[in-house]
């Protein structure tokens, strides 16, 4: 005989595969939670979306574990030093593969996408000021094999940011 309350666990539905977990809503609302505050409580974050703290950290974990998402320090580049940021179209002669793997590995580029239309690849660069983001532009991404030509857009203002598309 069991005696007082008996916790239940709400399984996180997987696909047909049995690989990445489906993103039900309650996972969904658990990412919301996250997105509004990066380190509440597993027990706010259960009270919130009707599950125990427990089943809220596996959750989590297996969001992790999948890549599903990520929980970082957003910071805001000019109050921490970089005062340059832009976004550069790039056009590759070539396979695209080798030029965006070499650009995901610098450390100013923060993002890398491969694209359809006028580019083939847009990159976000993140520098300290105009000195560092022509050094970025002239003898780190132009000289790199396969690359035919880049336009720089430069940031004038950032009037919005946000990473709360996710559940949407």
């Amino acid at each position: 005989m069991q005696s007082g309350p008996v916790a239940t666990r709400t399984p996180e539905p997987k696909d047909r595969s049995g690989g990445t977990p489906v993103i039900d809503s309650v996972s969904k609302a658990i990412i919301e939670q996250l997105q509004e505050d990066g380190r509440r409580p597993y027990a706010a974050i259960g009270k919130a979306v009707g599950l125990s703290e427990a089943a809220v950290r596996q959750r989590v974990q297996k969001l992790l574990d999948h890549g599903v998402m990520q929980i970082v320090a957003v910071t805001d580049p000019l109050t921490v030093g970089f005062r340059r940021q832009a976004m550069v179209g790039i056009t590759v002669e070539g396979d695209i593969e080798p030029v965006s793997d070499a650009l995901a590995e610098m450390g100013e580029v923060e993002y890398v996408v491969v694209t359809a239309g006028s580019f083939d690849l847009l990159i976000e660069i993140v520098c300290e000021d105009d000195d560092h983001l022509l050094e970025m532009i002239n003898k780190r991404i132009r000289t790199l094999p396969g690359v035919r030509s880049t336009e720089s857009f430069v940031y004038l203002k950032l009037r919005k940011q946000t990473y709360t598309w996710g559940t949407r």
